[in-house]
């Protein structure tokens, strides 16, 4: 891992104590800030001396079985504890303190509040300093890391889950979404949920020039109204149990999930754009150095069958190692781990989408809104 400059010194330390200047730096130099020292893990156990190491990670049932599949253990592992933080959003947390003051150490992303963060601070460590430290990251698919900012571990596939009993003719093309009959008892989402975002930038593709076609998809939203705008994923499968959405905007896991419970859905994957749903860790940069070293650790475990395997049994998501089986539900749902699965996958442009996120959610708001 390359030394990390001082923002205050624009010196590393190793340079400071290679010059003549470093009687005279260090008594104002801190030792304990992350950029004063290298780390380094090389994938086995160490004791942490009971340090904390502050995750951040989503709650509820999720953060449930991330304890009990990853972190329990790592704890007794690594003698440390966890500092577990599932008040989302993260964004005002990280921006409130500043890069030097990163209020978690590792931290679970989607992908448009990473991006929107990593572009007001220097805040978390590149791909290219991360990954020597984590060993199990050899193995990740290259749409993993694609992003520059964070590793991504696991992923859903975005598409349409409907009502295979309410439903005469499935969706079998993006637009399908807008067909008349689907008026009123279609759903997408708020414009702060991930998957709203990524359907509107498809939407701004196939109806526009491409992604960055904004009139187009302001014009494909005004189109698909009357539709049910939901804020979470959770509250849209709700609503087509009940039969008041048949048709809607998802990721592939909870419909398979329900299905395998006996509900009537099934799912279309879009083919047009194939964006996907991440799980996705960063490591801050200004993490002190024993907490840094932990969060390498906890990101190379979670890189591993033992956590990755019972997650997609519980939460049915993929992982992003390419030399891992996949879990029998999933096997049985025709979900494959290979090459030819993920090579159209497609990354937005996030830093365009947040160039115009106030313009964007401005208006599909007021469209929304009647």
């Amino acid at each position: 891992m390359k030394d990390s400059r001082s923002p205050r010194t624009g010196l590393t330390r190793r340079k400071l104590l290679q010059t003549g200047a470093a009687a005279a730096a260090l008594p104002l130099f801190n030792i304990n800030h992350a950029w004063s020292a290298d780390v380094a893990y090389d994938g086995g156990v160490f004791d942490a001396g009971g340090a904390t190491l502050r995750v951040g990670e989503w709650g509820g049932p999720w953060g449930d079985l991330v304890s009990k599949y990853l972190l329990t253990q790592f704890q007794k592992d690594f003698n440390c504890k966890i500092s577990y933080d599932s008040s989302w959003p993260w964004f005002p947390k990280f921006v409130a303190g500043g890069a030097e003051k990163p209020p978690l150490d590792i931290t679970n992303w989607n992908l448009p509040e990473m991006f929107k963060t990593a572009k007001a601070g220097d805040f978390f460590l590149k791909i290219d300093e991360v990954l020597p430290n984590v060993p199990n990251g050899k193995h990740l698919w290259p749409f993993a890391t694609a992003n520059g900012v964070g590793v991504t571990w696991a992923f859903g596939q975005y598409g349409y889950a409907y009502r295979t009993d309410l439903v005469k003719t499935p969706p079998a093309a993006f637009k399908d979404l807008w067909k008349p009959e689907f008026a009123g008892k279609r759903g997408t989402y708020i414009t702060s949920n991930t998957l709203q975002m990524d359907f509107f930038l498809v939407a701004c593709s196939l109806f526009g020039k491409d992604q960055y076609d904004l009139e187009a998809g302001y014009q494909a939203m005004k189109e698909l109204m009357p539709a049910k705008i939901s804020d979470f994923t959770g509250n849209m499968q709700s609503l087509m149990e009940r039969g008041e959405v048949i048709v809607a905007v998802l990721d592939d896991a909870e419909p398979m999930q329900a299905r395998d419970k006996g509900a009537p859905f099934a799912f279309w994957y879009w083919t047009e754009k194939q964006p996907v749903l991440t799980q996705t860790y960063t490591v801050s940069r200004y993490a002190d150095p024993v907490q840094k070293k932990l969060a390498f650790a906890l990101l190379d475990r979670a890189l591993t069958a033992d956590f990755l395997t019972p997650m997609g049994k519980e939460f049915y998501i993929r992982p992003t190692i390419s030399n891992m089986e996949l879990p029998p539900n999933l096997v049985r749902a025709g979900v494959k781990n290979s090459a030819d699965a993920i090579k159209d996958f497609w990354i937005p442009d996030w830093n365009a989408y947040l160039a115009n996120e106030d313009d964007i959610v401005e208006k599909v708001n007021g469209i929304f809104a009647g």
